[in-house]
């Protein structure tokens, strides 16, 4: 690395100062990691060092090359016949330190290409047919953000994220990007990486890793270990060094020096699935110096994320994001979040694995007509779930009107997995289809019950002894293959230890409710117990509870108290499956594998009535959007339609919505395709719960939020859905909010979305000052621009802020037609200004509105001869002085 710096250096070195800085406007103008400020002032040895931090020593050379060949031909002829030369001395091989011996360099050789084998193919269902990475891979949307109230994240929540009011717009980065965005931060400290269970957390590590492996990113990096939780936990309670550590997933360290690798070597530790950790996580225990001393393994990983072992090493952690917060925030350098695929994402997932173009259309065509099969697409799992299953019922059966309940959607994939291709079968199939549900019907149940007992400890990974204590023996592999090897994975961890999980944690979440549901049908007690208990129950209570018959709306009362009481929602889509199973239809559906059925009619009645009394109350979010889903999977569209009344109706719906309906009636917005000619926050409940119905602007044309109590923070939500495909928003009135400079900025880079298409924008009484001013002109400059009508009355600009404006009317991308600034305390400079902004573009204004300014007869003269100019568009200028007292 050395010699290549040196080369660089060099190179450099030969340039005068002109074509220095020719150089470095190239860098910062086509590579995002290099920044105008990173290339301010920055002489020849700090270019050098940026540019290999950012690409890596080969690469390094070869955007030397390609800028120094539009600079300085022959000098880049030079330096490549150099570079060259010190190649076949091999002094510049990239992965491999100089100085480094050959046992070190083939050793690194060698993990390279152990590490691109495992990385390349990721799991699609059966392990057997696990997919090449490269022909699925789908670019997720990952950000980076911040670590507060990671430990309040809800599950559900993260899920259905259209619904939440939540920072949208934290700044996009990718994957392979990850270390570069550390070291521009702090890379003595560590990345963590949150998101939900499915998201892509996993296969972003491993889309890293193997464009590492291939030589295509990160090339300064010498050597990444990847060391999963699921396979630590086997060797939790061990005293362990690093490198003994290490040599438990990485054989080939053994016969190395380890002084040299730990010494003269780039280290990345990769540890993923924080939320399957089983260590204890003690980040106030002592902590390792050296990699020669032994201690836990758990004070050997919190030493590393400490900094204290390796400090030159980076480290990566990916997390779920209820388990984010184990570790302390001063600890990690860069949080970032996985969110899965975006709406234009999830359609390239979709074209990518269903070759046939008009079947995959038709599939897209009928997920979007249901929001919330929709939105549940982001998560990559559930795109393969779906895909699944559409892509069977369309083509055995050619059935268009297909059921869209998320239950009914999991059922139809367990069927689908045991070869039950049709609701719709002749006597011969379906004697095959129950021989095939008799021969698996043991092994779904006795999965079903691991489903629902891990659940309720929140564990997604099982080992051997879970899996005996539910009577599945691993030791006959042939309960692991065909349809089983589809929903339920095993891994070879460290030593042969065997490691389960089903394939994506709604799987599991399903299964359990068949599980609770087959005990209700078997009057299993002893397994409902569960929803029974509390601090509270006596000994007396306890044994009544095992005379007592069990009526189904008495269950799912108390699965919803369950469901409500838990934190971190992990029983949320439980609680959906376990209603959309009781059905009639849904029991149908799993005849052979629940033995009979029950008449459930009068007890969906009792749940469904209960579940409108809680929405009546003033619930959390999260539970008011689970239960009203709850309602959907019973089939029960009653509040549905309820809440379209007011959405329908012109007239004040008689009666204020509470807390939980009004996120209830965001959800409704969010997921029909409705499109209200305008929304007004003041029709349907109290200014405590204005805030609650802002993501409802994506859904409507015109929205009024004027002195609504909304703040910075609000803007995030606007801005996000001004940047959506489907933005339908034209007109917004947000007058009279806290909104301040930095809500504009936010709501600045919405309007420079292509997807954008507000016209008229008011911001009267928000308290901004020249710096919004600065904002809004950037966005008018933008190609993307359509606002004609812009309202900032009443806020302190002054002449400062109405020159950013003028900035942005001189753009020829600028349409806007009317500019409001009545009492921006402008003066006659102010007017220069917009003169100025009218000579370099006629076309801009035709309306403007100076009331109440300080103009002075000058200021006002001047406008108005630019009325009489006969190439100026400005035909209406309005000033009503403003009075001296």
């Amino acid at each position: 690395m050395a010699s290549v710096k040196e080369l660089l250096v060099y190179s450099l070195k030969e340039l005068d100062a002109a074509e220095l800085k020719d150089f470095q406007w190239y860098l910062q103008e086509h590579h995002e990691c290099i920044s105008k400020s990173d290339m301010e002032n920055a002489d020849r040895l700090k270019t050098v060092d940026k540019m290999v931090a950012c690409f890596g020593p080969e690469k390094a050379v070869k955007i030397t090359l390609d800028i120094l060949n539009k600079i300085n031909h022959n000098l880049a002829k030079k330096i490549e016949n150099k570079h060259k030369k010190a190649q076949a001395e091999g002094n510049t091989n990239a992965s491999v330190p100089v100085g480094a011996d050959s046992e070190l360099q083939n050793f690194l050789k060698t993990h390279k290409n152990n590490m691109k084998k495992k990385a390349k193919y990721i799991f699609e269902g059966n392990k057997e047919n696990d997919t090449d990475l490269k022909t699925v891979y789908t670019e997720l949307f990952i950000t980076e953000g911040d670590m507060k109230d990671v430990n309040h994240e809800h599950e559900i929540l993260k899920i259905d994220d259209a619904f939440r009011n939540k920072k949208t717009l934290d700044k996009p980065i990718k994957c392979n990007d990850i270390f570069t965005e550390l070291r521009k931060k702090n890379d003595e400290k560590i990345v963590l990486t949150k998101g939900v269970a499915g998201i892509g957390k996993t296969v972003s590590v491993h889309k890293c890793i193997l464009d590492w492996a291939e030589g295509n990113t990160n090339q300064d990096i010498d050597c990444v270990f990847l060391l999963p939780f699921r396979e630590i936990n086997v060797i939790k309670d061990k005293e362990i060094s690093l490198h003994e550590f290490l040599l438990k997933f990485y054989p080939g360290l053994k016969d190395l020096e380890k002084s040299k690798l730990y010494k003269d070597c780039k280290l990345v530790f990769i540890f993923d699935g924080l939320d399957e950790s089983r260590l204890p996580l003690n980040f106030k225990s002592d902590t390792l110096d050296t990699v020669e001393e032994r201690a836990s393994v758990d004070v050997l990983f919190t030493s590393l994320v400490k900094g204290k072992l390796l400090p030159s090493a980076l480290v990566w952690v990916t997390s779920r994001p209820a388990a984010a917060n184990q570790i302390p925030s001063e600890h990690v350098g860069l949080f970032t979040e996985v969110r899965g695929f975006t709406d234009e994402q999830k359609e390239e997932y979709f074209r990518k694995r269903i070759t046939d173009e008009s079947l995959a259309s038709r599939i897209i065509s009928h997920i979007k007509t249901s929001r919330s099969l929709y939105i549940m697409c982001h998560i990559p799992v559930f795109c393969w779930i779906t895909a699944t299953v559409l892509q069977d019922i369309l083509t055995e059966n050619g059935e268009e009107n297909i059921s869209t309940t998320l239950t009914e959607m999991y059922i139809h994939f367990l069927r689908i997995q045991m070869n039950m291709k049709s609701q719709k079968y002749d006597e011969q199939e379906e004697k095959e289809c129950a021989k095939l549900l008799r021969s698996n019907r043991k092994i779904i149940q006795k999965l079903a019950k691991l489903a629902f007992q891990q659940l309720k400890k929140e564990n997604i990974v099982f080992y051997e002894k879970d899996l005996k204590e539910c009577g599945i023996n691993v030791s006959k592999d042939t309960e692991f293959t065909g349809m089983i090897a589809e929903i339920f994975k095993k891994e070879n961890g460290l030593y042969k230890t065997k490691v389960f999980s089903f394939v994506h944690l709604s799987v599991q979440e399903f299964l359990a409710a068949v599980h609770v549901f087959i005990c209700y049908l078997d009057k299993n007690r002893q397994e409902l117990r569960f929803f029974y208990e509390d601090s509270q129950n006596t000994a007396i209570q306890k044994v009544q509870f095992f005379f007592r018959n069990v009526k189904f709306h008495d269950l799912t009362k108390r699965a919803t108290d369950k469901a409500m009481q838990s934190k971190r929602g992990h029983l949320d889509l439980f609680l959906r499956f376990l209603m959309g199973i009781s059905l009639e239809s849904s029991q149908n559906l799993l005849k052979g594998l629940i033995t009979h059925s029950k008449d459930t009619s009068v007890s969906i009645r009792l749940t469904t009535e209960h579940i409108k009394e809680l929405q009546k109350q003033n619930i959390s979010d999260e539970t008011s959007v689970n239960l009203f889903y709850c309602l959907l999977e019973l089939k029960d569209n009653s509040l549905y339609e309820e809440i379209q009344t007011y959405i329908s109706s012109d007239a004040h719906p008689g009666r204020d919505l509470s807390s939980s309906m009004c996120t209830v009636l965001t959800s409704v917005l969010l997921m029909s395709e409705k499109v209200l000619d305008e929304f007004n926050p003041k029709r349907f409940t109290s200014p405590s719960n204005y805030k609650r119905l802002l993501p409802a602007v994506r859904c409507c044309r015109k929205s009024l939020f004027d002195g609504c109590g909304l703040d910075e923070t609000c803007c995030e939500t606007v801005s996000s859905a001004l940047q959506s495909s489907n933005s339908h928003l034209t007109e917004l009135d947000l007058s009279n909010n806290h909104l301040q400079d930095y809500g504009v900025k936010l709501l600045s880079d919405g309007l420079k979305s292509s997807h954008c298409q507000l016209n008229i924008l008011r911001f009267s009484i928000c308290n901004l000052t020249a710096q919004s001013c600065e904002s809004l002109s950037s966005a008018l400059k933008s190609s993307h621009s359509v606002l004609r009508e812009l309202d900032l009355s009443n806020n302190d600009l002054q002449d400062s802020g109405v020159k950013f404006l003028s900035d942005g009317l001189r753009s020829p991308n600028c349409q806007l037609e009317i500019l409001r600034l009545s009492g921006c305390m402008v003066t006659e400079e102010g007017c220069c200004y917009v003169s100025s902004a009218q000579t370099s573009n006629p076309s801009c204004l035709r309306e403007l509105d100076l009331s109440y300014n300080h103009l002075g007869d000058s200021g006002v003269k001047l406008l108005s001869e630019k009325l009489e100019a006969p190439n100026c568009s400005l035909d209406k200028f309005k000033y009503v002085k403003q009075e001296v007292v």
